[in-house]
């Protein structure tokens, strides 16, 4: 490298004489002499003749030449003068920071203080690093030669989505640059909703609806349900050059998240990214599972008969609110009006709202548990998605949980866990055009809950 920066700066002087020789042509000096001058000055010895303009321009020559061959050493030594040294705080990531420290030291042994750190127990945690560790898994080379594990990585990772924490204040806690937190979380996350949502979140068959619409009856009371869905705005930093798409009606950015949630508060289906200005009707109109009810394309199970009934058969359906198109597998509330007119209309609309009430309920657990809701996320747009995917997965391996070890507590009878509402709001309602099938079954269902399928409670 040492002979190539010598040629280079050989070819150089050359250059600069042959541009000083063509400047100095109307002077009295040897064209030989200047030039053995100019490339080697310090081993010039012989005396030449000149007058003194001739000695300033040479001499101005001379200081723009070594002005030239400190600019070129600049640009040949830049990459290495911008390169940062490693703090020594960093260096010390394996012996100290939260890893090396509280999690190996003291969270490792005590199975309530670690899933109250990382929202997720001990099993839970190596299943879910047995599943991922390939895929974000980084080997040794010259320059890191001891790099951040697959653990430790899903670690910072959980203890983002749990806390909301900012890049720099975990690149603190845990010894890691946040440069390159910002790198490998968005990875993490891409991975865990690939591997994650194959078994949390999978198509439901025919046969898993029958058993959620069974579920919905015995703890709700409203018989063929097999789901209530719902929408948030979650509250996020304007995106760069996003304009007002991720402006909503709150007058502050966010993005959608839609889903469909059973009678255990776990998430059936959702939508992500959605932008903030666009409301709940128009978001299921869209999506995937939108346009195949609303296509009558959905496997529902065929129609069935109510239980108490003797001939009443509907078909199985999903609860929303007003922001919904009632459809023949949609239902929504009747309008204020007219329950004040027909008494079994608020009939209908209170066993209804009872049981879309899944919906908030399980909004609310998965803002309690995932801190990160709580607050504006300041991070990319696709980043934003993946987390709140990878959230919802993570909520239904915790109910999951949670059913297993409390099977007799899991009807919420009232809304326990509320939402944060600064950063988790509802859609604004849209509506739209209501078909002749969904009103009829709409009436059928009225005329269930005061007959056979009435309850003691309900004319509370």
């Amino acid at each position: 490298m040492l002979i190539n920066m010598f040629v280079f700066l050989a070819t150089t002087r050359s250059l600069v004489a042959g541009d000083c020789r063509r400047r100095l042509s109307s002077y009295d000096l040897f064209a030989d002499e200047f030039l053995f001058i100019v490339c080697f000055p310090r081993l010039t010895t012989r005396r030449v003749k000149m007058n003194v303009c001739q000695r300033n321009l040479i001499k101005m020559l001379l200081n723009y030449q070594e002005e030239e061959e400190n600019l070129l050493l600049s640009l040949v030594f830049e990459s290495e003068k911008k390169r940062k040294k490693i703090l020594p705080m960093f260096k010390n990531r394996r012996l100290e920071g939260y890893q090396s420290i509280l999690v190996k030291n003291h969270l490792i042994d005590n199975e309530l203080k670690f899933k109250e750190f990382f929202r997720i127990t001990r099993n839970q945690f190596s299943y879910i690093l047995e599943l991922i560790q390939d895929d974000i898994t980084m080997k040794p080379y010259n320059r890191v030669k001891h790099p951040i594990s697959p653990g430790e990585k899903l670690a910072l990772t959980l203890r983002f989505l749990a806390t909301g924490e900012s890049y720099r204040s975990l690149s603190f806690a845990y010894r890691i640059s946040h440069s390159y937190i910002s790198v490998f979380i968005p990875i993490v996350l891409q991975t865990l909703c690939k591997k994650l949502m194959p078994i949390l979140l999978p198509p439901p068959s025919e046969m898993d609806l029958k058993q959620k619409a069974e579920e919905f009856w015995n703890r709700w009371n409203f018989p063929n349900v097999i789901a209530g869905i719902d929408g948030k705005h979650v509250r996020v930093m304007a995106p760069d050059n996003s304009g007002s798409l991720f402006f909503n009606y709150k007058n502050y950015f966010s993005i959608v998240l839609l889903a469909l949630v059973d009678a255990n508060y776990k998430f059936l289906y959702v939508d992500i990214g959605s932008y903030g200005k666009e409301g709940d009707a128009g978001i299921f109109a869209k999506s995937k599972i939108g346009k195949q009810i609303y296509g009558d394309k959905f496997n529902f199970p065929l129609p069935a008969l109510l239980p108490r009934s003797k001939n009443t058969i509907l078909p199985y359906v999903i609860l929303g609110d007003d922001a919904f198109k009632l459809d023949k597998h949609v239902m929504k509330p009747y309008p204020k009006k007219q329950i004040f007119e027909d008494p079994k209309k608020t009939i209908f609309n209170y066993r209804l709202s009872r049981a879309r009430r899944v919906t908030e309920n399980a909004f609310g657990i998965l803002c309690h548990v995932f801190r990160i809701f709580f607050s504006p996320i300041n991070v990319k747009p696709n980043t934003v998605d993946l987390i709140v995917l990878t959230c919802c997965c993570l909520h239904n391996m915790l109910r999951t949980e949670y059913i297993l070890n409390n099977p007799k507590k899991t009807n919420l009878e009232e809304n326990l866990f509320s939402l944060p509402t600064d950063n988790m709001i509802p859609l604004k309602g849209t509506g739209g055009f209501a078909c002749a099938e969904g009103f009829q079954v709409r009436s059928r269902f009225t005329d269930y809950f005061t007959g056979e399928g009435a309850v003691s409670w309900q004319d509370r």
